[in-house]
């Protein structure tokens, strides 16, 4: 078999990609280990960027997020009880969209069905050789247990944290940043009306909580716990009562609550390796970098990799250009750290860390203050939470 680019992973980033390339004609592959049931099962967080919403737009996957999803110009913090609001449609005059990622996936699918992109689920034993010739290859066995091999001028892995494509860049080359932060978030889906209509992010001296939405009768909401706790040891009750003590009252006074359709506990970490490139092999979204999801840029940054890379690719193909493709990391990087920063800061801002003192809560609660009452501050705030500019 031949492909021009064989993508290892059949998420968002990666079907984004295949999409974009095949409405430039090139011929793609995407390679899946999971089925595709659970990939389009996969709950996953739902703020996009003004950047994201324009890219799925222009590639034809924007109708069905126009009519059902969110516009959001402005977002809502809380702390000693007192809520303020940073106004992005003032300060910068952009905003964002609450559009899940579960629903940005399966828009995706369906749209790769017009141009007959092979999405091949239940991938098994992928391996990845002659990265550093002018074709590589990939093989791997399908469902049934076949082999196949395939050549390729591209492999691009978009398999995340834990896939297979970052290890195939050399241990000597290959450079990673990590931080692990000692606290997950409990987050519980329900069929009940957001309390609401813009989001609600709480610092609190119990532990960070946040009330988001998916529509108008699904709510998402979420608490900070220990990296021990386990997800049995929450009762629905048990994770209302302490939601509501850690939200603004005039938001806990309102709150509908109900069975939990989905409860489950995500660590935090923030991650990123350097290069993005080596040979032939391209990395993107969560395979090259993690963010908490604070700061709601983990979609939005592996969407910035798509355009930085897909734009390399179709230059190659149509112009015989390498430019875009061997500047790709060193581009791409530049923006990642700037996700990552911003995500570590509102981490920071909004959590209850273990053996915090007096002092550490002082700056915490002074730095709400700032910012609720100075417009530059909730301006460079704005500027990063809506996406800075690709």
């Amino acid at each position: 078999m031949h492909q021009q680019v064989v993508i290892i992973g059949g998420g968002p980033s990666g079907t984004l990609l295949a999409l974009i390339l095949a409405r430039a004609n090139i011929d793609v592959l995407v390679l899946e280990k999971k089925t595709k049931e659970y990939v389009l099962s996969r709950i996953r967080a739902g703020v996009l960027e003004w950047n994201t919403v324009e890219m799925l737009r222009k590639n034809g996957v924007g109708s069905r997020m126009d009519r059902e999803g969110h516009i959001h110009e402005g977002t809502l913090l809380s702390s000693l009880n007192k809520q303020f609001r940073i106004d992005f449609k003032n300060s910068i005059n952009k905003k964002v969209m609450v559009y899940g990622q579960t629903e940005v996936t399966f828009d995706l699918y369906e749209e790769l069905k017009k141009y007959n992109v092979k999405i091949l689920h239940e991938i098994d034993d992928i391996k990845i050789s002659d990265l550093k010739e002018k074709i590589s290859c990939v093989s791997f066995k399908d469902v049934k247990g076949k082999l196949h091999s395939v050549n390729t001028q591209f492999v691009i892995g978009c398999d995340g944290f834990h896939g297979i494509s970052r290890n195939h860049i050399p241990s000597n080359i290959l450079k990673s940043y990590e931080k692990v932060y000692p606290f997950g978030w409990l987050g519980v889906l329900s069929e009940t009306p957001p309390v609401n209509d813009e989001l609600i992010y709480a610092n609190h001296s119990r532990g960070f909580a946040l009330a988001s939405m998916r529509n108008e009768n699904l709510s998402r909401y979420y608490i900070q716990v220990p990296n021990t706790d386990k997800v049995e040891q929450w009762s629905d009750d048990n994770f209302w009562d302490e939601l509501k003590f850690r939200l603004p009252t005039e938001a806990s006074d309102t709150i509908v609550t109900g069975p939990s359709i989905e409860k489950s506990i995500a660590p935090l970490r923030s991650f990123v390796s350097e290069p993005m490139r080596y040979g032939n092999l391209y990395l993107a979204g969560d395979s090259t970098h993690i963010v908490p999801p604070t700061g709601a840029k983990g979609l939005n940054l592996a969407v910035s990799d798509i355009h930085y890379l897909s734009e390399g690719i179709i230059s190659f193909f149509e112009n015989k250009d390498q430019h875009l493709l061997e500047t790709y990391s060193e581009k791409a990087l530049l923006r990642v750290w700037k996700g990552i920063r911003f995500s570590w800061w509102m981490t920071t801002l909004m959590h209850n860390f273990p053996n915090q003192d007096e002092f550490e809560r002082k700056i915490q609660l002074t730095e709400l203050d700032y910012l609720s009452n100075s417009k530059e501050a909730q301006r460079a705030f704005s500027e990063n939470y809506v996406g800075l500019p690709y």
